[in-house]
Order: structure tokens, then C-alpha cells, then sequence
């Protein structure tokens, strides 16, 4: 029995289903892989981040999902080879799909019961989403944009509904500007988390602040000099 067709299970109706000790024996999704590219880039290689947004509220199944990150990994990986960008896909498909088999060979009307007990099996996985969700974001550099949203362009062919696809003005997958990140890296409140940044709250105790670390450190070095000189 092949698969149904998206149009079946693209609007939301009723609660989430999600996985459960009550909700057992669910086929795992298409989409396996969730980062890709320079994954391992730090914060600061890629400076531009690209974001493919939802224009509606619907249910996006995991084999769309799949299909659309083939799509753009494919084209991108050739134009930049695959340290040239790092992608993320930011929607998870949680929702269990149920499918209610029906026979369609001779004699079936002996053997099925219609519309009784036609609760259904589980059939697949799909991700709830909103309108102006962020359904992928890719960071790269600013030369670059032009061919990530030609293959943004070519991967939300794959995918039911509407998208829009825009060019954020935060730095890469950072939530600040790259004047916010400018005044904290002169202030010295840049805190590296990797394959983005954070800028140092002016909450919490005096003695975790990064100024109050480096004191400390300088007073450890100079007690380590005074030491040696003894």
C-alpha cells in the first residue's frame, strides 16, 4: 500500500499525539539529520544567517521535511562545498499521523467494518506548525547569500503550504545585532557558547562576572611572580 498524499494530513485537527507509553509502535521519521555543513564552526566564521519561514498554519510531514533538506544541501554543498555553511532544521516531528486501512480486493466488504473502531494505526510522523515559524536557518557569509536562497528557494518547493524566506539581521544563529556584538566585544561581555554567542546579563553575583574573574586572575599571576621571585 503506497502512501497517501499530504493533503491528507496537512491541516491540524484535534490535540497533538505525540509518542508515548500509551502511544506505542511508532515508525521512526524520515528526517534523520538535524545539523549539517561546518557544524563545528565557531560563532564568528559565519556572520549571515538565511531563514525559511512558515506562511501557514499546518502539518508538515516527515518525508516533506526530508525531501526539502536533500533539496538545499544538495544545491549548496555544490556551490560551497560543505565547510561553506552550517544549516539547522528547527522544526521536530512529533506528531503521530494514524492511518484506518481499508481492503480494496474482492470480497473485503465481508471483512472490514466501515467507519466502527476506526480509530487507526500509527502511519508516520509530522511538526505542528505556526505562521512565521522558522522552519530552517542557515548561517553563512555574506558573499555566500545569494546561492543559499536559491537553494532555500528550491527546497520549499517540496514542501506543502507557503514559505517566505528572509535574510535576518541578527549575527549568524546569535539573537544580537552585529552592532549589539561590537559594543560587548569592546566591553569585554562576550561569552563564546560555541557555534553562537551570548552577552553577559548584568544580573546574578558580582563574583561569577567575567570582571571579576579577570581580577582575579591577574591577582593570581601576580602572587604566582611575587613567589618566584622569593
Amino acid at each position: 500500500m503506497g502512501r497517501r498524499p499530504a493533503k491528507c494530513y496537512r491541516y491540524i485537527k484535534g490535540k497533538a499525539f505525540p509518542k508515548s507509553r500509551y502511544n506505542r509502535a511508532v515508525p521512526d521519521p524520515k528526517l534523520r539529520f538535524y545539523d549539517g555543513g561546518a557544524k563545528r564552526a565557531n560563532w564568528d566564521k559565519f556572520p549571515c544567517c538565511v531563514h525559511l519561514l512558515s506562511g501557514e498554519r499546518e502539518q508538515i510531514t516527515s518525508e516533506a521535511l526530508e525531501a526539502c533538506r536533500v533539496a538545499f544541501n544538495k544545491y549548496i554543498s555544490t556551490q560551497l562545498t560543505k565547510m561553506g555553511f552550517h544549516f539547522r532544521v528547527r522544526k521536530h516531528p512529533w506528531h503521530v499521523l494514524r492511518i484506518n486501512k481499508m481492503l480494496s480486493c474482492a470480497g473485503a466488504d465481508r471483512l472490514q467494518a466501515g467507519m466502527r473502531g476506526a480509530y487507526g494505526k500509527s502511519y508516520g510522523k509530522a511538526c505542528r506548525v505556526k505562521i512565521g515559524d522558522a522552519l530552517v536557518s542557515i548561517r553563512c557569509k555574506k558573499e555566500h547569500i545569494k546561492h543559499v536562497l536559491e537553494g532555500l528557494r528550491r527546497g520549499k518547493n517540496k514542501l506543502p503550504g507557503r514559505q517566505k524566506i528572509a535574510v535576518s539581521n541578527k549575527f549568524g544563529f546569535s539573537q544580537y545585532t552585529k552592532r549589539q556584538i561590537d559594543e560587548a566585544r569592546e566591553l569585554g561581555t562576550l561569552i563564546g557558547k560555541g557555534t553562537h554567542v551570548k552577552i553577559e546579563r548584568k544580573k546574578g553575583p558580582l563574583l561569577n562576572s567575567l570582571l571579576c574573574k579577570k581580577l582575579e586572575k591577574l591577582m593570581n599571576q601576580d602572587q604566582d611572580d611575587e613567589s618566584q621571585e622569593d
